[in-house]
């Protein structure tokens, strides 16, 4: 067994390795492990070329996508006017991915299907030439035909390409320019140019569809033709006695290992095409004149010092996407000191030079200087710390308010990042395909503030800083009402959760030292709370998912279950019809804009005629006898029932213990796919679910006093400063 011997050319026999000597059994388990053993080794070879094929594929993606983000970054800014923002994305994120699949298959798959192919086609003509002459040729046929054929499909799919990509373009116009839509009741019109957009892309897919399955079928029927000749001229020769039979049957058999490898290196040559086309689509959409050099964006940690010198426009002429212009030749020199106030019409040149000056808006003819230094030769690390520009048209990242103010000092990593066990590992595997990858090795994860630009020494007084800015803009109030209206991420801000939680005693405490305790009634456990609305004394928490949400809530099973329970289905019911009946009677006379429906929060003045119909179909109709739906619409009104603020007079004291006793029956059987949709009210704890004046408040404001709403905000404003919570409801 495994004995190694060979016959050499002038040599003779030669011996590597003697073998074993094994019985019939030994050979047979001898044999099916060498067997198991090799179908290993395969398996190893093929996930080692998979794997290291996919990390290629995925490191090129990643250095492309990246080189197209930095090119991005370096357009200059009138290409900004002519492209749309998301066709740029579309490009960076779709149209450059079959490149990553492609990219590892573009040196393996020619080689291993070659080699496949190659040796089936040189075991063919060894058993007989003329029938290995038969397969070359069927073989050269479709080497030439299919691919000729698949041109038209590689043009079929660059302008399925195209027309998807200004599809997608179109789309982020419409969403940008939606309020245009509505205005100028151009919505049909819209309509009609996506039809006609959709309409092409159907067209033009079908034709690829058309064109795919011919050539398909073109190359399934060569294939085919082949065993066709075989037998039939194979079987010729047999009869003629020019052929053994086992010849042919060996001929027929290595065929079967041709087709396989034959059409996907023809497919291989399809996709290669293909991903050339996109490539060079994609090159040359982000092939851009006067590209922004490199060294302008270098990186630099250091502070540059400070522009000293004049700004200076120098027979500057700027003109629109039109060819108008708005500059003339102008010349203009700002010293150090000066305050200058530019004026002109809405449609003058004011702020195209303020926009040059910020390298917003490049010069026809002219420079804007510092000194002698050009502007648009100035690196970014000089002009971005040094100048500033605040324009009317204001736009914030998809981040945290404190994110966004912080926005311009984000300039370099200042500080190294300590990492422990297996997140240093992770770190140093990021930065190392960072490298790999064509990406700079810069860690996202470091303290990107430059503090000094800020006037502080670092995070500890950074705030006192943001608060003069924010004090001098008049913004610190207009930003701690966002903040206060917003949701404090637990996983983020445990401990302002916390001492939100203590603010709610801090509050409590003032009010009663004021004597203004009647301004808000807190929640109580086992108090019906008559400043709420009864679907939130019902909950007695805040809803966090859909299941328990707004008008969801009625048509709720399981809520639906434990109001009849509790006796209050019928009840809520009758109360709903009261309601729409006097809101309708009150209401349904005047115009929309009526400031009476902003106090009506259980209608709106689009949905009175619904009710209206509604109510009729309802008259005189039985409980039992309403659907789930109308039932639901109509105990929905009850829900959001203040009895101080609408003074309709429906709630009584028993109805209230009812709903009391309700909200502890619907606690008691809460099924397990509603835990997590209802957070309870808790005043020992922080309610996700609600904003953060909510938690602070822990109640409801009373409607007998006009002003409270403003003299608890005033409240809790002092509060927060002198808790020192103003910062960590900022961030």
């Amino acid at each position: 067994f495994m004995r190694l011997h060979y016959n050499l050319p002038f040599i003779g026999e030669v011996q590597f390795f003697s073998g074993f000597q094994l019985d019939r059994k030994a050979t047979l388990f001898a044999l099916s492990l060498v067997f198991l053993l090799l179908v290993v080794i395969n398996g190893l070879f093929k996930l080692y070329i998979n794997t290291y094929k996919g990390r290629l594929g995925e490191r090129m993606l990643r250095r492309i996508r990246f080189d197209l983000v930095d090119r991005v970054l370096r357009f200059p800014p009138f290409y900004f006017k002519r492209v749309k923002s998301a066709e740029v994305a579309t490009m960076v994120k779709d149209e450059v991915e079959p490149l990553g699949g492609f990219i590892g298959d573009a040196f393996v798959q020619p080689v291993l299907l070659g080699g496949q192919a190659l040796t089936a086609m040189l075991f063919i003509v060894v058993q007989n030439f003329w029938l290995g002459m038969i397969a070359a040729g069927i073989v050269a046929i479709q080497i030439v035909l299919i691919p000729r054929m698949r041109r038209r499909l590689i043009v079929l799919g660059r302008e399925r390409q195209l027309t998807a990509r200004a599809l997608s373009g179109r789309v982020g116009e419409i969403v940008d320019g939606i309020g245009a839509v509505h205005v100028h009741d151009t919505s049909n019109y819209e309509r009609a140019d996506i039809a006609a957009r959709l309409g092409l892309i159907f067209k033009i897919r079908f034709d690829l569809y058309q064109w795919k399955f011919m050539v398909k079928f073109l190359n399934n029927f060569l294939a085919q033709v082949t065993p066709f000749l075989f037998y039939m001229i194979g079987g010729y020769l047999v009869i003629q006695g020019r052929l053994d039979v086992g010849q042919l049957v060996a001929v027929i058999g290595a065929y079967k290992d041709l087709p396989g490898p034959m059409k996907e290196l023809i497919d291989w040559d399809q996709a290669r095409q293909d991903i050339q086309v996109k490539y060079q689509q994609v090159v040359e959409q982000f092939t851009v004149d006067r590209l922004i050099a490199p060294r302008i964006g270098v990186l630099t940690i250091d502070d540059p010092d400070p522009m000293t010198k004049p700004l200076s426009a120098i027979g500057l002429s700027i003109a629109d996407d039109g060819g108008a212009m708005l500059l003339d030749r102008v010349s203009l020199k700002i010293k150090p000191g000066e305050t200058v106030a530019l004026l002109s019409t809405a449609t003058g040149g004011a702020e195209a030079l303020a926009e040059a000056f910020a390298r917003l808006n490049w010069p026809a003819s002219g420079r804007v200087a510092s000194g002698a230094d050009d502007l648009l030769e100035l690196p970014e690390a000089v002009t971005g710390r040094r100048m500033s520009y605040a324009s009317s048209d204001v736009f914030l990242f998809q981040a945290s308010l404190r994110d966004n103010l912080l926005y311009g000092l984000k300039h370099a990593p200042l500080t190294s990042v300590p990492y422990d066990d297996a997140a240093a590992d992770q770190h140093r595997w990021n930065m190392h395909e960072a490298r790999l990858s064509g990406n700079p090795d810069l860690d996202i994860h470091s303290d990107w503030i430059n503090y000094a630009s800020a006037g502080a020494t670092g995070p500890h007084d950074l705030f006192e800083a943001v608060r003069r800015v924010l004090d001098a803009v008049v913004l610190s109030r207009d930003i701690l009402d966002l903040g206060l209206r917003s949701s404090a991420d637990l996983t983020r801000h445990s401990e302002l959760a916390r001492r939100i939680v203590e603010l709610r005693a801090a509050l409590r405490t003032r009010l009663e030292h004021e004597g203004l305790s009647g301004l808000v009634v807190p929640f109580e456990p086992g108090a019906y709370n008559k400043e709420a609305t009864i679907g939130q004394n019902l909950l007695f928490g805040a809803a966090a998912g859909p299941e328990l949400a707004d008008r969801a809530l009625a048509a709720n099973p399981y809520f639906a279950s434990v109001l009849r329970q509790a006796g209050l289905d019928r009840t809520l019911y009758e109360m709903g019809m009261e309601i729409a009946e006097q809101a309708i009677e009150l209401f349904a006379d005047l115009p929309p804009d009526h400031q009476f429906f902003q106090q009506l929060a259980f209608m709106s003045a689009e949905e009175i005629p619904t009710y209206e119909t509604l109510l009729q179909r309802l008259k005189n109709r039985p409980h039992e006898a309403v659907s789930e739906n109308d039932r639901a619409m109509i105990v929905t009104l009850s829900f959001a029932y203040i009895e101080p603020r609408h003074r309709f007079g429906l709630l009584s004291d028993e109805l209230m213990s009812k709903i009391v006793a309700a909200r502890n029956l619907f606690y008691e059987n809460l099924p397990p796919e509603l835990q997590n949709a209802i957070e309870r009210y808790d005043p020992a704890k922080y309610i996700a679910a609600a904003t953060v004046m909510d938690n602070v408040l822990f109640g409801r404001v009373g409607n007998n006093h006009p002003d409270a709403p403003d003299r608890i905000r005033s409240i809790v404003y002092d509060i927060l400063d002198e808790l020192g919570l103003y910062a960590e409801l900022l961030d």
